[in-house]
């Protein structure tokens, strides 16, 4: 008998209970009273920024001081304590770059105007930093982070507690998050839940591509999606411009991606997140902008519910749905649902992939864990008078001598011994360092005396990480030999396009990358079998996780194509409703239907 179950989950560790209507945890033990701040919940950001990315890795969305170089404005709230006397303080953070050298992430915290006693952001890895004592009055506070270096210092939180030695979760993250949502209160709040025909989780341009066609056939659509913006690696966050061709999908791509070619970093993308940002509240689907996913309830094979939580508040709401689309691009519905899933490269004996001049670039004789990288796009600008940079010692041991004063898609980093999801922050920051190295080095010419930086990205643009596996595996040879499916819902034209670090030629520089073409003659098509997942019944699955090969997913895998597949799960969606039916059904039964939406001949 199939047990309901609800799986919330975080560091990679799922807690299951039976589906409730209270968001409830039981006590952790002694230890654990106080009030807790949490930084991404401040009244007044400041110059912060709200880093999401790394919720799963690191059990928070804190704040980044991401200043290029420059201290940013101070981040401010208020706080109230129950009563007076001496408090003692405890600082979430991390020195994200530790070594012989002062910390590049310094910063102060102020309570009242005054410093609490260390300076904080210089012990490794997340952890509780302990902040001294102090004697305060009951009531309101102030509470302010003072950026010391512009250089990515991060904060969690700040508590302040009676206790001497208190128990502070800190390497269990399951335990962190139930243990601030009991002492913020939040544990005792109802949960806010709906039920919608589809709930997409994932707002780039494949999320929004499929909310946009499951609406235009007048379904009620739930888009959660972790940042503010909408956009994903096309945002101007990320800012890089879309490829591969609209397909049959051209209407509602047109409304999403970028108007017209420019390059990879430019402030033009502000211009067509405005576009996007209209197009999307103007579609009628619900949008649910700044809420990460954190778990979902699961009734046999088929998922029930997924919750997600607001970024600025902490408040968690609960989506009900008879399907499911994946488009987070780390495929983390899948991947808690317990769906069948794939990462790193495929033997080239599995699918017969990789036998061109590229030779095992594309394939090894044996199956491995290397993949596709992130990249952090940045950018400079020439100002009218000399400008001076810091000196970054901390940067130098990734960035060496390297000189640069611009970086586009080939600063990208991918590592064997790192995961894209797992070390997802490490891989970001490693980046950083070979941008603030190679500019500290450019910056030593006098022809670049008047040369400051003037965007530098903090969100990456990563590339591959999970692939979900479907009812047909899509490989290299689907592309090179143009087959032709009976349920083709994408096509694409574009070059397979593979990429490899260049250290593993020699090179002493492991933060950029080379691509290698394979040019076609002819388009390509994928079928519709790629798009769901062959274990969990009712999830749809489209962008860079949908079911193929690591070489398979070289040409598809950019940001018009992986529309197309939004598009085709959000019409499939329409299907799956107007007869009842689960995703696999629509391929079987009513794959002509599915086709004549998007736009196909019957």
């Amino acid at each position: 008998m199939n047990r309901r179950t609800f799986l919330r989950v975080i560091g990679g560790v799922a807690f299951t209970s039976a589906v409730a209507p209270r968001y409830v945890f039981g006590a952790l033990g002694s230890g654990s009273s106080g009030v807790l701040v949490e930084a991404c919940c401040f009244d007044d950001l400041g110059g912060w920024e709200v880093d999401t990315q790394f919720y799963q890795q690191m059990g928070g969305n804190f704040l980044l001081a991401h200043g290029m170089g420059e201290p940013v404005a101070n981040a401010k709230t208020k706080f109230r304590l129950p009563a007076a006397g001496k408090w003692r303080t405890w600082v979430r953070t991390r020195d994200w770059c530790p070594g012989d050298w002062e910390a590049p992430g310094r910063f102060k915290v102020k309570v009242d105007g005054n410093d609490l006693d260390p300076v904080f952001g210089t012990e490794p890895g997340w952890a509780w930093q302990a902040g001294g004592e102090i004697e305060l009055e009951a009531g309101e506070h102030t509470l302010e982070l003072e950026d010391l270096t512009g250089f990515d210092g991060r904060c969690d939180a700040v508590f302040f507690t009676r206790e001497e030695n208190p128990e502070l979760p800190n390497d269990s993250l399951a335990e962190l998050a139930a243990w601030k949502d009991r002492v913020t209160g939040r544990a005792e709040l109802d949960i806010e839940e709906d039920t919608y025909d589809v709930v997409i989780i994932g707002g780039g341009m494949t999320g929004c591509a499929a909310a946009l066609a499951a609406r235009s056939q007048g379904l009620k659509v739930a888009l959660v999606q972790d940042r503010p913006v909408f956009g994903g690696c096309t945002s101007e966050e990320i800012r890089v411009h879309t490829l591969g061709v609209r397909g049959k999908s051209r209407d509602i791509i047109s409304k999403i991606d970028t108007t017209i070619w420019y390059p990879n970093g430019d402030e033009k993308a502000k211009e067509d997140q405005v576009k996007r940002e209209r197009s999307m509240d103007e579609s009628g689907a619900e949008l649910f902008r700044s809420h990460i996913a954190i778990g979902l309830g699961k009734d046999g094979d088929r998922i029930t519910s997924v919750e997600a939580r607001e970024v600025r508040t902490g408040k968690i709401r609960r989506f009900l749905a008879p399907v499911f689309i994946d488009a987070t691009g780390d495929a983390w519905l899948g991947y808690w649902a317990g769906a069948d899933y794939r990462y790193g490269r495929e033997s080239r004996d599995e699918f017969g992939e990789g036998w061109d001049r590229y030779g095992e670039r594309w394939s090894p004789k044996e199956p491995d864990n290397k993949i596709l990288g992130t990249s952090v796009i940045w950018n400079s600008e020439q100002t009218n008078t000399p400008s001076r940079f810091p000196e970054v010692p901390w940067a130098m041991p990734v960035a060496k001598d390297h000189e640069a004063i611009n970086g586009d898609w080939y600063w990208e980093y991918s590592a064997d011994h790192l995961h894209q999801v797992d070390d997802a922050e490490q891989i970001r920051d490693h980046l950083l360092r070979a941008i603030f190295g190679a500019f500290s080095n450019a910056k030593r010419h006098p022809k670049n005396a008047n040369v400051k930086l003037k965007w530098v990205a903090f969100v990456g643009g990563k590339r591959e990480s999970r692939r979900l596996m479907g009812d047909y595996i899509y490989t290299m040879k689907d592309a090179t030999e143009h087959r032709e499916f009976a349920d083709t819902v994408v096509e694409e034209t574009r070059a397979l396009d593979g990429h490899y670090q260049r250290a593993d030629t020699g090179s002493p520089y492991d933060f950029l990358s080379h691509a290698m073409f394979l040019r076609l003659d002819a388009p390509y098509f994928i079928p519709f079998r790629c798009f769901y997942s062959r274990s969990i019944a009712n999830l749809m699955m489209a962008g860079r996780s949908f079911s193929c090969s690591h070489v398979g997913l070289s040409g598809p895998r950019v940001m018009r194509t992986c529309a197309q597949m939004g598009v085709a799960t959000g019409y499939a969606a329409v299907v799956c409703k107007r007869h009842g039916a689960l995703p696999r059904e629509v391929g079987e039964k009513h794959i002509a239907e599915l086709r004549k939406l998007i736009g196909y001949e019957a």
